[in-house]
């Protein structure tokens, strides 16, 4: 067997072919494929918040985990009918696909890893429209998966805790620090903001946010980033790295 790679990097698309065939060799056999979409945030976060956020945590659950490699992040998504528009189509620079189409996509991506090498492919969605489409996709995979012969095995898994955490003990923990349901919002509002300030600052324009108008629904908002910062937005990762680890190691020795 050939050495293992000198590079460090969980991410595939840092790694070179032979990188990654050696990788695999030596044991890597689990991939996550993170899954973003572009979407209208209001004024005040930038449209790739799903994308930068589904890449970094997807990094840092690869490399808490071990032998794991993050494929690339999977940008369009499901977002709502095109013409005439509906929900985030009807503000600038939301790209949307059918979901037949997006299905498809991960079915490719899913089968194109497995040709390499991988047994345990993962999706992790960071929007929750298309959880049912990647649980949709997993079926559909190990329904055909199921007949491989011994030595090839691969099963997919939708991760759906990595985003259910978000709706649930993470409102509790900005609720526990007094903030409302409310300010914390549907979408765009404390808990986005935060989340995004945790992973890339950059992507929130906080100056005009703390001093411009306050947006509303017709804005694309729903909720009140005004109170967000770093700190709260680190609970809510530390919750989804921390449950999307435990959830995948129970995942992976329960299919051993």
């Amino acid at each position: 067997m050939a050495a293992a790679p000198a590079s460090g990097s969980v991410m595939l698309e840092e790694l070179t072919s032979t990188e990654l065939r050696s990788r695999i060799e030596h044991g890597a056999t689990t991939v996550l494929v993170p899954i973003g979409g572009v979407e209208q945030s209001g004024p005040y976060i930038a449209l790739g918040k799903h994308n930068v956020r589904a890449g970094l945590l997807a990094r840092q659950i690869a490399q808490q985990l071990g032998n794991t490699i993050v494929a690339p992040v999977v940008s369009y998504v499901p977002e709502g009918a095109i013409s005439p528009p509906a929900g985030h189509m009807r503000f600038a620079g939301t790209i949307s696909i059918p979901p037949a189409a997006f299905e498809a996509v991960l079915e490719g991506a899913a089968a194109s890893l497995r040709q390499h090498g991988f047994r345990d492919i993962i999706f992790l969605g960071d929007h929750g429209g298309y959880q049912k489409n990647e649980q949709n996709v997993a079926n559909k995979l190990n329904r055909a998966w199921g007949k491989t012969p011994a030595g090839k095995e691969a099963r997919a898994y939708a991760l759906l805790d990595y985003y259910d955490i978000t709706q649930s003990a993470y409102i509790a923990e900005l609720q526990k620090r007094g903030h409302s349901s409310a300010e914390i919002g549907l979408h765009a509002g404390l808990a986005d903001a935060a989340l995004m300030l945790a992973t890339d600052p950059s992507l929130v324009r906080s100056e005009a946010m703390a001093h411009g108008a306050k947006p509303g629904v017709a804005d694309g908002v729903r909720g009140d980033a005004t109170r967000a910062t770093k700190e709260l937005g680190q609970i809510g990762i530390k919750l989804q790295v921390d449950t999307s680890v435990a959830a995948i190691k129970q995942l992976l020795q329960r299919n051993k």
